[in-house]
């Protein structure tokens, strides 16, 4: 799985509970984006999160 190269989000592991009680396993994914950007002036394909994306810490190419 892809992570973001500015925050290091990844997939978070969990426990899914329904209404019964029973468990099952959960994943969640971020919201990971494949995004030229700008990178020492250069413009490079990274992995980004949308709320590094939403926030301004990159500047898209």
């Amino acid at each position: 799985m892809a992570k973001c190269e500015i925050c290091n989000k990844s997939v978070h592991f969990g426990i899914k509970v329904s209404h019964s009680h029973k468990r099952s396993n959960k994943m969640w994914k971020p919201n990971i984006r494949k995004v030229k950007v700008l990178v020492n002036g250069q413009p490079k394909r990274i992995h980004i999160c949308s709320k590094c994306l939403k926030s301004g810490k990159v500047v898209r190419a």
